[in-house]
């Protein structure tokens, strides 16, 4: 059996991407709005948005007349998380790697995934951490799993009264998705519930724990967006830098680069057990039962 084949991973000429776009890039006065573009699968993360997002990013940072940038998601949901089902799922296809690390497609084992999600998760969310301008989240509906990571690398999360927070991973016997900040966003006891229960955060709760900064609805979303935006956009360049840096290296100082590192080797040592023991580095689970069990457990059905 080849690694593809236990991994359970489509192989690339089975690989159909429902759009070309993505990631849309819009520019505003001084704002970029980085919007993801997969709407008909509630904006699932495969890689070919993984790497358009990093371009988008790259693009902002570029352009000096851009002092501000908003990430939202097109459609009903910011994101669903990682793509583990769509027709679009391309974890086994190469690209041009944004770090220094090899590629993964032709790693055997545990190697192929630890290598992957060295460069397109924690290697990208860090870096879009320390993006030097401000980032603002504009989150509606679902939140899951992977979408944490893109809401949490933002300096600001906007999110309307519908909006939920949710990692449900450990179904797939994993400590919580790759970028893990879950005990710097949460307090460790509310982490803990978090990702044991995996239940959904409403938007309420988790705005009294200081997870979001301001609550919105969906027809006044952007508009409460642009608010702070163009506020931010008015202040010194250099003067915003400073400030994210400054924080970020309070949250680092208290160990959350170190603490990363080593939930992200919890992370793959989870995903090597899982190939032992189901033949499936998701623990068996797919896109279908896990969003199954989501509802099951919401209520929903």
């Amino acid at each position: 059996m080849s690694d593809l084949d236990r991994l359970a991973e489509p192989r690339t000429a089975d690989i159909v991407y429902e759009t070309d776009e993505p990631v849309r890039y819009e520019v505003d006065g001084a704002v970029a709005h980085v919007v993801m573009n997969r709407p008909q699968y509630n904006n699932a993360q495969n890689s070919q948005m993984t790497y358009a997002l990093d371009a988008a990013f790259r693009r902002a940072v570029d352009d000096d007349a851009v002092r501000v940038i908003v990430l939202r998601g097109e459609g009903r949901h910011f994101s669903a998380g990682h793509d583990i089902g769509t027709p679009g799922r391309d974890v086994a296809k190469s690209w041009d790697r944004a770090h220094l690390l090899p590629d993964h497609v032709n790693k055997p084992a545990a190697e192929f995934l630890y290598t992957r999600e060295q460069e397109v998760y924690l290697g990208m969310c860090r870096r879009w951490r320390d993006i030097p301008k401000p980032t603002i989240a504009a989150v509606q509906g679902a939140c899951i799993a992977g979408g944490l990571m893109l809401a949490w690398v933002c300096d600001l999360i906007v999110a309307t009264d519908d909006a939920f927070f949710q990692d449900p991973v450990g179904r797939m016997g994993i400590p919580g998705v790759e970028y893990f900040a879950h005990g710097f966003e949460l307090p460790p006891r509310v982490a803990k519930e978090f990702i044991l229960l995996g239940e959904r955060m409403s938007a309420q709760r988790a705005y009294g724990f200081g997870m979001v900064n301001r609550l919105s609805t969906r027809d006044t979303l952007l508009a409460d967006v642009r608010i702070w935006a163009d506020e931010l956009a008015s202040r010194p360049r250099l003067g915003n830098w400073l400030t994210k840096q400054a924080l970020n290296h309070v949250e680092d100082l208290r160990g959350k680069r170190t603490a990363m590192d080593a939930v992200f080797h919890m992370h793959h040592f989870a995903h090597a057990q899982s190939d032992l023991t189901s033949q499936n580095s998701l623990g068996g689970m797919t896109a279908k039962s896990m969003a199954a069990a989501n509802k099951q457990q919401a209520g929903e059905g």
